[in-house]
């Protein structure tokens, strides 16, 4: 009996199995007083907790504990960042240092070089991170620890992480200001007036360059589709007109000569005289 309590206890969780259960789980949290006061009354910032949590591989209360809002973005606390990195199973070692002008953290992963990063208070001031109230200046040595060690697990293990900053650099990102509604500007180029419309072409000047173009077309130098093409920028061609201009690019058809047949007596003669040049050729010979 104590056995089967036992293992009651243990497999005990508050891990959602669906949506629905999620969703009122995120309810229950946000309606609770113990929670970080981003999560009260904001059962969708619970829900969107749970599941940045489950995909870091962190419990429902892990997560509510770990992750922050900042600046409508979450974000895990620096120690949450590192024990979720240590849990990884290619972590091997990190070494964290601080002179209280500047912090490194170097850190190992397995069958990798190791990775070092440093920030100093140089970098702060660039940054306008010391002159103001708060953790910079109550505790400067330990925000130069956090940011060195938040640069150095993202590098070394982004899959763990998947991407999400440590909750210190979140708060000293600016908040981004409210710059109005963006103008919307088309990317497509506006759109040329419509051409006027061209008149019909003058059946007299037709007449008059058709014979040019006719040239054109029997030299080769244009084809009939060509020539209504062109013409037609000047004007519109009636059907009529377009198929004379295909008509007058067919071949001509040429005419046979007349063959005038010769006087009968004239075609004797001739024969005659040819036959009398051939026998006095061989009369001399």
């Amino acid at each position: 009996m104590s056995t089967e309590i036992t293992t009651q206890k243990q497999n005990f969780s508050l891990a959602p199995k669906d949506l629905d259960e999620a969703m009122r789980f995120a309810d229950m949290l946000a309606g609770s007083s113990i929670v970080p006061k981003d999560y009260i009354g904001k059962p969708g910032n619970c829900l969107v907790a749970i599941q940045w949590g489950m995909e870091l591989g962190l419990q429902p209360m892990q997560a509510m504990q770990s992750i922050a809002v900042i600046n409508g973005r979450p974000s895990l606390w620096g120690d949450a960042m590192l024990a979720l990195v240590k849990a990884h199973p290619a972590f091997e070692w990190i070494k964290e240092e601080c002179d209280g002008n500047v912090a490194i953290c170097t850190i190992k992963r397995r069958g990798e070089p190791e990775v070092v990063q440093s920030f100093g208070l140089e970098e702060a001031k660039r940054a306008g991170l010391t002159g103001k109230q708060g953790p910079w200046t109550q505790y400067p040595k330990r925000m130069l620890q956090m940011r060195a060690r938040g640069f150095a697990l993202r590098d070394a293990f982004p899959d763990a992480l998947r991407g999400v900053v440590s909750a210190e650099e979140a708060r000293d990102t600016p908040t981004e200001r409210d710059m109005g509604a963006a103008e919307v500007v088309s990317s497509r180029p506006a759109q040329a007036a419509a051409p006027a419309a061209l008149p019909d072409y003058s059946q007299s000047a037709f007449a008059d360059n058709l014979p040019k173009w006719s040239a054109l077309m029997h030299s080769g130098a244009k084809t009939a589709d060509q020539i209504i093409a062109i013409v037609s920028t000047k004007g519109v061609l009636s059907d009529a007109q377009k198929s004379a201009i295909r008509a007058a690019a067919q071949p001509k058809q040429e005419t046979p000569p007349e063959i005038i047949d010769a006087p009968e007596q004239n075609a004797q003669a001739d024969d005659d005289g040819w036959i009398e040049d051939y026998e006095s050729t061989e009369a001399q010979q």
